[in-house]
Formats: structure tokens, C-alpha cells, sequence
């Protein structure tokens, strides 16, 4: 009798045990599970960033060079006026003449 009541004890305490064991596992693997999720946040709000500061890059890159273009057309524009004019003023002189 003594021996089976030691035996039920020593289950008992064993079971005790697992169980703790158990418990501190599931709690480290909650703890490393809670890292691996910030760490993915993180990542994610990165990538997130610099894709948004790629984006403004390319968007300045294209208004500069409308921006250009703009420019490129008044210049040709004014040249051709210029010509333009000296093709008048040339006419002018010949009529007088």
C-alpha cells in the first residue's frame, strides 16, 4: 500500500513538472512568436517607406522633366519668332528699296 501511495505521489509530482515545463515552453515560444511578428512589422513598414519615397522620386523626376519640356518649347518657339521677324524685317528692306 505504502509503495503504491509513494508511486501516485511521484505521478503527481511528475505531472506537476511536465505541466510547468510545458507551460515555460509555450511561454518562450509566445515570447520568440512575438518577436518574429514585430520583426515582419518592420520589415513591412520599411519596405511600405521606402516604396512611398521611391514613388516621390520618380513623381519630382517626371515634373522636372515636364518642367523641361516646358522650357525646351519656349526657347524653339522664340527662335522661331526671331526668325520670324528677321524674315519680315528682310522683306521690309527689299520693298523699300
Amino acid at each position: 500500500k505504502r509503495r503504491i501511495r509513494r508511486r501516485k505521489r511521484r505521478k503527481k509530482r511528475k505531472k506537476k513538472k511536465d505541466e510547468r515545463k510545458k507551460q515555460e515552453r509555450n511561454k518562450k515560444e509566445e515570447i520568440r512568436a512575438k518577436k518574429e511578428r514585430k520583426k515582419k512589422e518592420r520589415k513591412k513598414k520599411e519596405k511600405r517607406k521606402k516604396e512611398e519615397e521611391e514613388r516621390k522620386k520618380k513623381r519630382k523626376r517626371r515634373e522636372e522633366e515636364k518642367e523641361e519640356r516646358k522650357k525646351e518649347r519656349k526657347r524653339k518657339r522664340k527662335k522661331e519668332r526671331k526668325k520670324e521677324r528677321k524674315k519680315e524685317r528682310k522683306k521690309e528692306r527689299k520693298k523699300e528699296e
